[in-house]
């Protein structure tokens, strides 16, 4: 089975009273600032949603978000675009890109280290429901490289994954671990266990 267009949702440390609107200028500078790996394009403002996206720095390839989906603050990279490659490659690409974008805004002055992973959550949807419906078959069928692209990403530690039941809902994974992380160090091992594949 062949998915793409992977989300990965990365959970934030709950801080009360974040206005998600100190995120706007900062996702200006990363349009002004942006090299030529991919193509940013816009802002978008969904903060009158109510469990909604809150704001999108839109791409030409994928989005970035600060959302509250589910209630839950995190920081979102959906991939739009096609990509080549294994199923693992584009949850590698897709994770990397999350991780990456997490790093900034945690580091970023102007947001007074108010965004920052909570270490030990991070959601993979499949936003496409016709290559992945929210069944046992795509569960069976993807399971192998998931779980090979976790122990990339995770290492020796211990994880749990859970899976949501109601098949109107996209696929999707919500995975937990018993040691917590920063975003850098998953950056760094993810990016060593890619290389040190044959």
């Amino acid at each position: 089975m062949e998915i793409q267009h992977v989300n990965i949702k990365l959970f934030l440390i709950d801080r009360d009273r974040l206005d998600l609107g100190a995120a706007i200028p900062v996702f200006h500078s990363w349009i002004q600032d942006q090299d030529e790996s991919e193509l940013l394009l816009d802002i978008a403002d969904y903060r009158h949603v109510p469990s909604g996206p809150g704001i999108v720095l839109i791409g030409h390839h994928g989005n970035y978000s600060l959302d509250n989906v589910g209630g839950r603050l995190g920081v979102r990279y959906n991939r739009k675009a096609a990509l080549d490659g294994s199923n693992r490659d584009r949850l590698v690409q897709a994770t990397q890109a999350a991780l990456a974008a997490c790093w900034r805004l945690e580091a970023d002055v102007r947001l007074e280290g108010k965004i920052q992973f909570n270490g030990h959550e991070i959601e993979v949807i499949i936003n496409d429901r016709l290559l992945a419906p929210n069944n046992a078959e795509t569960r069976t069928a993807t399971e192998p490289e998931v779980n090979s692209f976790l122990s990339s990403l995770f290492g020796e530690a211990e994880y749990a994954v859970s899976y949501p039941q109601d098949a109107r809902s996209l696929f999707s994974l919500h995975v937990t671990t018993r040691q917590t992380f920063d975003t850098q160090e998953l950056l760094d091992g993810l990016t060593a266990a890619m290389a040190a594949r044959p």
